[in-house]
Order: C-alpha cells, then structure tokens, then sequence
C-alpha cells in the first residue's frame, strides 16, 4: 500500500475541497486512504478503520458492493457515454421510471444531473420556469433556512445558511432571497432522542416572512428535512407538516433537499414518506447509486412538469442541462444500487438499527465536554463544547484519537457526525460509540 503514499510535491499538487489544506498536509498520518470493502476502509499504512459516515453519506451499502462492480464493469462492454441532449439512452429513462415509483405518488418525473449542489440549482430554476410559464413571474424570490446546506452552487449559497459558505462571496449571492430561523436549541432540545417536541412553532415564521414580502413574490421554499451537513438537526414534531400547509395556502412550492435522506438513510425510500409530507420538488444524489459514480436529480410533481411543456413541440422546454446528465456508467450504479434495496429489504434493516443507534449514542451523556445528543433514523450527532479561543480543535482532537481506535467519524465545526452504512451491525455500532467514548475522554 506504501505505493499510495503521495510524495511531498503531490500532496502540495492537490487543493483539496472542504479541508484545512496546511494542517492536513502536515498531519496526514493515519489520513490516506488505500483500499474500501464493505463497512471499511484501510488506509496507506495498513489499518483498518470502520466507516461510520458511509464515505460523505453516500455508501450505504458498504463499498464496491459485488453487484454494483459488476454492473458498471458490464457497462463498460456497451456504452461508455451517450449524449443526453436531443438523443436516448433505454436505461436512463428506465431508471427515471423506478424513481419515480419509489417517491410519492404525486410526483412524476425526474431530471438527472451529477451533483447535490447541480440538483439544488436545477430545482431553482425548475420552479422559476413554473411560475412563470403559469403566468407569474413576479415569483422570484427563495425562502431557505439558517444552518442549511444546499451545495456549493451560487444558489445553492444563498438559499443555503451556513455562514463560510456565504462570507467570501456576497455579491455573487442571489438577491431576494430570505432565511427561516433554524431549529438548532440546545436550551430546549439537548439530548432529545428523534424527534424533538419543542420547536415546531418555528415554523410559523414562514408566515412572518410571506407577510413581509407578500407571497406573491415568492417561488419556493427550500429546506433539508433532517440537516445532515450543520450536524443532525432533527425537525421538530409537525414541523415540516406545518411548512407544508404554509406553502400549500399561499401558491409556494415546497422543495425538500433530499441529498443526505434519500435512498434508505430514513429507513424509507425518502424522507418525505417517513415524516408524511409530500413536497413539490425532491433532489436527490448521494445514495441513488451508493456513491459509485457521480449521479444526481431532481423529482417534480407531474403537473410541474406538464405546466412547462408550452410552445412548439420542436423547441426546447427548459433549457437546462449537463453533459454529464444520466451518464450510463452512473446509471448502471443506480439500477444495481435500487435492485440491493429492493431484494436486500434495506429499509427495514436500517429501521432495525435506529434504536441500536440511539441507545448507544445516547449513552455517551455525560463524557467530558460532550453538550448534546442527537439523532434521526440512521444518523447522530454528538455536540462538544469548544475550545476556548480555538472552536472546531476539539473535535478534530476526537476526530484523529477516533482513527488511531479504528473509526472514522466526520467533524464539522466542534460536531462528530455518523450516519454509518446501512450494512452495519449491532455490535459495529457499539463499538463505534465507545470507540467515541474513548476518543473523547483521550481528546481531553
């Protein structure tokens, strides 16, 4: 494995994304990945670590997944690329139709692309295209929420509520654009177990805001159902129903981003089935082909779609698209990838793990630093307090005792996140929740 090892003029070579480039790069040991099987990872020194946050949320079932390698190595026989501008592909429309089976039933269509970030941007100009086909272009404006991660797309950025990602780059942001208050209230939420019970009044504030700038100018609302990237923040109980009920009254789509919750992380095809709240638009990436081949989408309820297919048959309704849109080696992933959640019963399976998951996490209460507890379905979040003067080190700190233990957790700010594979074990996830232990006693 010693032949992965980048030298020191490779590691300078690459900028990496949403890292701290001159720390990691002076602190790689342990860091360099080698090889991935099944919940596992092994790095360039040999050691074995468990994948507690399924690659970025995006591997559910593990890695190089039998069925999923051999259906790419078979794509390969056939086709590499087909365009997807004025021509078809059979398995990409075949594809489409199974997702739209698997989402609720109002929903029709689906729009591939390759990223989160590219379905959150698509979304946004599907429900600009809508209104203003319906004769309201005066619609313009997008609600998002504070804390929320919707890609790094300039739309994605300004609906989105995550303060670095909007701070180097205001006047490139889009105009007209408002944010919700968040749900993140350690006050009346910490160490909730699900679903919160206090905090569904915050979504009221909806009502606050289209008063404000008048609902005729709003296209849509925008949000996570369960925020992965800002650290697990669980909706509180009707929250998003109300959200539902808000936009359903004042002519608002309600967009949910579905990039972390899709595809089995709720224990259900979506998250929209499992809190019982059928949105106007879901995107999806991540979990549709196990993270295999960079695939992504956006699903539309059926009269969406209908109301943009105006004007002469020969023109081009929505003028949208990317090269790499359906690509077939991505969309091969995604058809092995529905088939394993389908014959496998993985939405069951991943219920049978959420009260393993609660209850071992939970049981962390009370370890040094720790000030909160959350989880939702198949994924946790345990919040540390800071380091005085030097927010984000402490987690960093239980991040790297976690890897020299054999885990890999994901830290973002003075958060340790885990949404570990849906192929987990009971005792993988007990062992992953004391290696936590241990890690955070021996971060101090």
């Amino acid at each position: 494995m010693g032949a992965l090892e980048p030298n020191d003029r490779e590691l300078a070579a690459y900028w990496m994304p949403f890292t701290h480039n001159r720390y990691f790069k002076q602190n790689h040991a342990r860091r360099m990945l080698a090889k991935a099987e099944g919940a596992y990872y092994w790095t360039t020194e040999g050691e074995k670590l468990f994948d507690a946050l399924s690659g970025l949320w995006c591997c559910g079932l593990g890695h190089r997944h039998p069925k999923i390698v051999e259906a790419i190595k078979q794509q390969l026989d056939s086709v590499d690329y087909s365009p997807a501008f004025q021509m078809g592909y059979g398995p990409t429309f075949k594809l489409a139709e199974r997702i739209v089976s698997m989402a609720p039933a109002s929903m029709g269509q689906v729009f591939f692309v390759n990223s989160g970030s590219e379905a959150v941007d698509t979304s946004m100009k599907m429900a600009l295209a809508y209104h203003r086909a319906k004769g309201e272009s005066h619609r313009t404006r997008f609600i998002g929420r504070e804390k929320g991660y919707h890609g790094v797309g300039f739309g994605g950025i300004s609906v989105g509520g995550i303060v670095a990602n909007r701070k180097m780059y205001p006047t490139a942001m889009l105009v007209g654009v408002d944010h919700l208050p968040h749900t993140h209230n350690l006050k009346e939420m910490a160490f909730t177990k699900g679903e919160p019970t206090w905090g569904l009044h915050l979504a009221n504030e909806l009502e606050r805001i289209i008063a404000l700038h008048d609902a005729s100018t709003i296209a849509a609302v925008i949000v996570e159902p369960m925020q992965g990237s800002a650290g697990v923040i669980v909706p509180p109980k009707g929250y998003l129903q109300r959200l539902r009920e808000i936009c359903t009254k004042n002519g608002i789509l309600l967009i949910f981003d579905e990039v972390i919750c899709g595809f089995g992380r709720m224990g259900a095809n979506f998250a929209a089935q499992h809190y019982g709240v059928v949105p106007d638009m879901i995107t999806f990436a991540k979990g549709v082909n196990n993270g295999t081949v960079p695939l992504g989408g956006v699903i539309v309820r059926k009269d969406l779609y209908e109301g943009l297919m105006t004007g002469p048959d020969h023109a081009v309704e929505f003028f949208h698209g990317y090269t790499y849109s359906g690509h077939p080696l991505a969309v091969a992933a995604a058809h092995a990838t529905l088939d394993i959640l389908a014959a496998e019963g993985i939405n069951e399976r991943v219920k049978s793990l959420v009260p393993v998951l609660e209850e071992t996490i939970h049981g962390l209460k009370g370890e040094p630093n720790v000030i909160d507890i959350r989880n939702c379905q198949l994924a946790a979040a345990v919040e540390l307090s800071p380091i005085e003067g030097k927010p984000g080190l402490r987690a960093i700190k239980v991040f790297e005792e976690a890897l020299k233990r054999g885990v890999l957790f994901r830290f973002t700010g003075d958060i340790i996140a885990m949404g570990p594979p849906f192929i987990s074990t009971p005792d993988e996830l007990q062992r992953m929740a004391e290696v936590l232990r241990e890690s955070i006693r021996a971060a101090g």
